[in-house]
């Protein structure tokens, strides 16, 4: 569970970063909770009150009367001792980097806020705080395997069995659901699933074509469901702008 807050006075961006955040998060597998804040001393309160957040989105320029946000970074970290929480500052100027240097903020994004750099954000954050396994894990029986997500070239769904490819050339065989393991694992490491028998790991992918790619150690292409070709694409197109 990721606790987040979104603190900024401008009504219109905290919502749309809300829905962006929603977005991503249901797109990563990862569970949350967002609080929405329209003032820096709002946030304050609700901390001093005892509450906790594991990333703030945090604006710079308030009203003319309220706090800034550097002042509420600077209460978080020596006020309230709170150096856990990774704060993402937010701001349409972007001559604030010296001032914000002490708070030590996880990131700095400039308005108008672009959604590939907030799940950017969203990926440094799970990593720094652990909460993506970067090992596949799989049942035999009573006994349970790991096997490293960058070692998968892709999974196979053949009746009620999956077929773990892997770089090396060995196979693993277990039963599951295709769908529900790309959903809980394999999604969040830049897997696409582009057929219900198969879900690719990006990292392998050498051609991709209309209706079906090719892989890396795999001379036959695998197809592309008609019904998943503009997902499939899009999803593919998004890792790579992600990745430049």
């Amino acid at each position: 569970m990721v606790v987040v807050a979104i603190c900024d006075d401008e009504i219109h961006i905290g919502a749309k970063l809300e829905r962006t955040l929603i977005d991503i998060f249901g797109k990563l597998n990862v569970k949350y909770e967002i609080d929405i804040f329209f003032s820096g001393d709002e946030l304050c309160r609700k901390m001093e009150a005892g509450s906790y957040y594991d990333l703030v989105f945090l604006d710079i320029g308030f009203g003319r009367d309220e706090i800034s946000g550097i002042e509420v970074g600077r209460r978080i970290r020596d006020t309230y001792q709170n150096d856990m929480v990774s704060i993402v500052y937010i701001s349409g100027e972007e001559n604030y980097a010296m001032q914000l240097f002490d708070m030590r903020p996880l990131n700095f994004l400039v308005k108008p806020l672009k959604y590939e750099k907030i799940e950017q954000v969203i990926r440094t954050y799970l990593k720094i705080a652990g909460l993506w396994s970067k090992e596949f894990t799989f049942k035999k029986k009573h006994d349970t395997f790991k096997v490293p997500m960058k070692d998968i070239i892709y999974l196979e769904s053949r009746k009620s069995k999956l077929i773990l490819r892997l770089a090396d050339g060995r196979t693993e065989e277990f039963y599951g659901a295709l769908k529900r393991v790309y959903q809980e694992q394999l999604k969040a490491f830049d897997f696409l699933l582009i057929h219900a028998s198969y879900a690719v790991n990006y990292d392998y992918i050498t051609t991709m074509k209309y209706n079906h790619l090719f892989l890396i150690n795999n001379p036959m292409p695998l197809p592309i469901s008609p019904h998943r070709r503009k997902e499939v694409r899009e999803t593919y197109h998004a890792i790579t702008r992600r990745r430049r």
